[in-house]
């Protein structure tokens, strides 16, 4: 199914934060998107939420009818849910097949790659809510790329249609890529959770309002001063004189 000469009809895999988002973000480019894989009752409100009028369909007839199947599920369930669907005779040559997982390249779809479907590995690197908001922050942010040279350059369009910057990381290299952002991610939540209960502890209310734009500040400021090579975190200013898959 096509909308118009480039445009694809996607099929989105999970209704978690990150394939409705996805969705809506592609829809915005002028694809249509298809139906989407809803089976709580949680999701089936985000994905009416972010894809009003998008039908919930069953995964079969989703991949039937779609020539972009997006796999938005957690990446512990990934393998097994390509491997089955391929035993059902589900994918289909030439169909592109794309997941979100950060931690695996497109070798995790070989099972739908022998059946003839294209390859594509994209994560979006940052923090999914699951809500419009998303569409905003999805502009702001870079999406791993990995897939077969001959098709990379399809994984880099789609992200840029989804208003984000593509940058290309190595089959070899997507565990390494996924220890980063799990660092940054669960470590500056662990970090922040701390300070917001030592301010609790002491009465403030608001404590979030108080240290959110100490976090952005000091997030910004180690940002702009690190290289490649290293950082020295004692030069950064922490507000004193002495001057970052249902």
């Amino acid at each position: 199914m096509t909308t118009r000469s480039g445009r694809l009809g996607v099929g989105i895999i999970g209704a978690g934060r990150v394939g409705p988002v996805l969705g809506a973000a592609l829809a915005g480019a002028g694809h249509a998107i298809v139906g989407i894989s809803a089976v709580s009752e949680s999701s089936r409100d985000r994905a009416g939420a972010m894809l009003p009028n998008v039908p919930i369909l069953d995964i079969p007839e989703l991949i039937e009818r779609s020539e972009l199947v997006i796999l938005a599920v957690p990446g512990a369930e990934l393998e097994t849910l390509v491997t089955g669907l391929a035993a059902t005779g589900a994918w289909q040559p030439g169909q592109l097949v794309m997941h979100t997982a950060p931690q695996y390249g497109y070798s995790v779809l070989a099972a739908a790659t022998a059946a003839g479907a294209i390859p594509l590995a994209v994560h979006p690197a940052m923090v999914f809510t699951g809500t419009s908001l998303d569409l905003v922050r999805l502009r702001e942010s870079y999406c791993a790329v990995t897939a077969p040279t001959p098709v990379l350059p399809i994984g880099q369009a789609l992200v840029v249609e989804m208003g984000a910057e593509p940058v290309v990381i190595d089959e070899a290299d997507r565990a390494t890529y996924a220890e980063a952002v799990e660092t940054a991610t669960s470590f500056s939540a662990a970090i922040v959770a701390q300070a917001l209960g030592l301010l609790a502890g002491l009465g403030i209310e608001s404590p979030g309002a108080v240290i959110a734009p100490l976090v952005r500040s000091s997030v910004e400021t180690a940002l702009a001063a690190a290289s490649p090579a290293t950082i020295d975190l004692s030069s950064l200013s922490h507000g004193v004189d002495e001057e970052d898959l249902s």
